[in-house]
């Protein structure tokens, strides 16, 4: 039984991912199709961040009222249904409406999915959060890998992402029945609407800030500091960041083994060291080899810190909905804001300036790593049951 549990909230991971990189891949149509400047385009693509704020504040007590496993598939599917949307926009405004419902869906499933693995970490009794992560990021690329031969092909938008909405939306519903059931024992606190994360949520979203600052500035911005500052091709720059996001994917899905070795604490520290040392060869390096070198350690060190960080917050919170919900407040306002104080600290000073600030918050990553050492929470368990 655990083992389906195990298997369900793997592919949950995979399909949430999948839709994600499938719209990514066909944005440029959207643009063409409306005829949107790039600058608006820019400000549009600010509602699916606000949407996913929505979705956090009402995700916690859908799942306290009818429990994580309905929820998780119910907001699973939603989000695999709003793929279609933004292909069928017909104007700015509602592209802008298409990607905010987009958000509130991407927001919500992905703190009740994340709450659902905390569960089944604890009832297998290890770690698994990283390679749930890695699974997500193995559904991104099919998801992108898909979209890249539609729009190679020329596949209108419109039918590709209604077909990969039907598709996934199946394969969803499908997958994740092995789900298990969580719901809160009778007459415990609803989730709060809003809260102060606590003391402790605040230091563990600490390091998942300047994780998340430090993985999205890499993607966003590998292939362009490669071509400007070693003056690599545009083909060695797009090779720079396949190499960061494979290096990110293969540490996801082997992080678990290393986490049961080392323990939580240890592996942010060890990934805190790879990745500060792959930004300082990306800061005194200016060739190509080097720099994909940088982006590769980048990668690997800061891989597993993410998915450790929602693990700490799911078992630290009142219920692990909540937790996680603090955290992911934290997290996606670092991922709304990294790529484009990067390239304004960029643009004023130089990339290996603002990498050398991003180095900074690695390197802070290890300095405060301890506030991830597990507590033990009995209140926290007396408030949310795990049903078979």
């Amino acid at each position: 039984m655990r083992d389906t549990h195990h298997r369900a909230i793997a592919a949950v991971f995979a399909v949430h991912g999948a839709v994600g990189g499938s719209l990514a891949t066909r944005m440029p149509w959207v643009q063409d199709h409306l005829g949107l400047d790039p600058r608006v385009l820019g400000l549009a693509l600010l509602c699916p961040s606000a949407g996913a704020f929505a979705g956090i504040l009402v995700s916690g007590r859908l799942a306290h009222r009818y429990g994580g496993r309905a929820v998780t598939r119910l907001l699973l599917a939603s989000w695999c249904a709003a793929l279609a949307l933004p292909a069928l926009a017909p104007g700015l405004p509602w592209l802008c409406v298409a990607l905010l419902l987009f958000g509130a869906a991407a927001g919500a499933t992905d703190i009740v999915m994340n709450a659902q693995g905390v569960v089944v970490e604890r009832r297998l009794g290890r770690s698994i959060m990283s390679s749930l992560h890695g699974m997500w990021s193995v559904g991104n690329l099919a998801g992108a890998g898909i979209g890249a031969l539609a729009a190679q092909v020329e596949l209108d938008a419109r039918v590709h992402l209604a077909g990969m909405a039907v598709v996934l939306l199946v394969a969803g519903g499908l997958l994740s029945r092995g789900l298990p059931e969580s719901r809160s024992e009778p007459g415990s606190a609803k989730p709060r609407r809003f809260a102060v994360p606590s003391r402790a949520i605040l230091a563990i979203g600490l390091v998942g800030l300047c994780a998340t600052f430090s993985e999205l500035s890499g993607a966003q911005w590998a292939a362009v500091y490669t071509v400007r500052v070693t003056g690599a091709s545009e083909g060695v720059g797009a090779a720079t960041y396949a190499i960061f996001a494979a290096f990110m994917v293969v540490t996801r899905l082997s992080g678990d083994l290393i986490v049961r070795r080392l323990g939580p604490v240890a592996t942010v520290r060890a990934g805190s060291a790879l990745a500060t040392l792959g930004g300082v060869v990306l800061v005194a390096g200016r060739t190509p080899g080097l720099s994909i070198a940088g982006f590769a350690l980048l990668g690997v060190g800061v891989a597993v810190i993410v998915p450790l960080v929602f693990a700490a917050a799911g078992h630290a919170g009142r219920t692990p909905g909540e937790g996680v919900a603090g955290v992911a407040t934290i997290t996606y306002l670092a991922g709304l804001v990294a790529p484009a104080v990067t390239g304004w600290v960029a643009g004023v000073t130089s990339f290996p300036t603002a990498f050398g600030l991003i180095t900074c918050a690695t390197l802070a990553m290890g300095c405060i790593a301890g506030v991830l050492r597990p507590r033990p929470t009995p209140s926290q368990n007396r408030e949310y049951e795990v049903v078979a």
